[in-house]
């Protein structure tokens, strides 16, 4: 299966939102599992890193990116493994009262 036709049943895959042995042979992408390994291994390889950093450098000199509705989601960020915790520190609040019931 070539590339062009793997990427297509990949991002049919991405876009639909549909598990990868759901993908229809119909479409002439292939297998779904022949697309999850071509991935895999474009994804181990790093070549979709530098895709994704080649789209944004040219978005970015064409003027087409907006950088004021950008987020940063956490949930893509490595939790620091041993990382020290804060220390607690004490209330500044008043005591609670007690129950006048």
């Amino acid at each position: 299966m070539d590339d062009r036709r793997c990427l297509q049943g990949i991002l049919y895959v991405l876009v639909n939102d549909i598990a990868w042995q759901l993908l229809p042979l119909e479409l002439g992408f292939g297998s779904g599992q022949t697309c999850w390994r071509r991935l895999d291994r474009w994804q181990q390889a790093g070549a979709l890193d530098q895709l994704h950093r080649i789209l944004l450098a040219k978005l970015h000199a064409a003027g087409e990116l907006d950088w004021t509705r950008a987020c940063v989601d956490g949930s893509h960020v490595r939790a620091k493994k041993g990382e020290p915790r804060p220390a607690r520190h004490r209330s500044t609040g008043g005591e609670r009262a007690a129950s006048t019931i």
